[in-house]
């Protein structure tokens, strides 16, 4: 008789669906319990696109899921394009303070000196000297409207833009925007396209600085060799966490840099649905766009 030699199956008991629900919320907190060692990651998310959608709102599922990853004891953080100024109330809907934060695509970032009030100090920062990137804009887009952010912060801009947060920000002549030397530079024209600004860079070379192109009519500029994952290794080392334990998320052609960082050093790099061909080809993996919650369907697998 074979079967006495087997082993006990257990048995199967039928709850109801609210029972059901509450034994797996209860699985889900075993797994993050702080006791049980779990191999800490770094996961960088960058904002517009990735973290909120066009209309400022957040993507679906977004905050439970970063607090899922926090519980786990991961280090979450955003890595974005977006000067601190426009930076610091994603993190406060977010409900984070993590110890760094990666702005300015790389040029600036910052590192926490108080958690509850969001304080951060300019823990490094790249500058560049912006005359001749911008007389040769100009050049080619004279009715564009111009900003750029200074060494310490401040930005300068020429016209505005709705889409600009502009809190403590001057309006400027142009010639002032090229006075003293940049983190970045960021141009927006109106009547260009997208693929008009991708044809633009490459008809007239910008050489010497790093730069993307926006999803609409936006182009950054940025200090030559400067991008998200240069700013994303400062991070990685002052914080002692391996590369291989690095996770990047975001939507457009600035995160590609963090992409290659990620991947070339054992990580993952995930890209958003709803972005360029391009940008989904240089990540290792793609989830659902930002408005069907692709952010929180990856960390609520950690």
């Amino acid at each position: 008789m074979t079967e006495a030699h087997l082993p006990a199956t257990g048995s199967i008991k039928v709850v109801k669906p609210k029972k059901a629900a509450k034994l797996v919320e209860q699985v889900a907190r075993d797994t993050e319990d702080p006791r049980v060692a779990t191999e800490r990651l770094l996961i960088a998310l960058d904002i517009d696109g990735t973290v909120i959608l066009e209309d400022e709102s957040l993507s679906p599922g977004v905050v439970d899921a970063v607090e899922h990853a926090h519980r786990a004891g991961h280090e979450v953080m955003v890595a974005t394009g977006r000067s601190w100024q426009g930076t610091r109330g994603i993190l406060r809907v977010l409900g984070i303070a993590p110890e760094f934060a990666v702005c300015s695509n790389g040029a600036v970032v910052l590192k926490r000196v108080e958690a509850d009030e969001l304080r951060y100090e300019r823990w490094h920062v790249e500058t560049f000297d912006p005359r001749e990137v911008l007389e040769q804009l100009r050049e080619h887009l004279p009715h564009a409207r111009y900003m750029v952010e200074l060494a310490d912060g401040q930005r300068l801009y020429t016209e505005p833009l709705q889409d600009w947060n502009l809190t403590q920000a001057r309006r400027v002549a142009f010639d002032e925007l090229a006075a003293q030397p940049v983190c970045r530079i960021v141009v927006v024209s109106p009547d260009q396209g997208e693929q008009d600004f991708v044809e633009l860079v490459s008809r007239i070379g910008l050489n010497h600085v790093s730069y993307a192109v926006g999803w609409t009519a936006w182009l950054d500029i940025a200090p030559l060799g400067v991008d998200k994952s240069t700013g994303l290794e400062r991070v990685r080392t002052a914080l002692g966490i391996d590369p291989e334990h690095v996770l990047v998320m975001g939507d457009g052609r600035n995160d590609v840099g963090m992409f290659r960082w990620a991947l070339d050093n054992g990580g993952r790099a995930v890209a958003m649905a709803q972005g360029p061909q391009e940008v989904r080809d240089a990540a290792g993996e793609t989830t659902t766009s930002v408005e069907a919650g692709g952010v929180a369907a990856v960390l609520r697998e950690l």
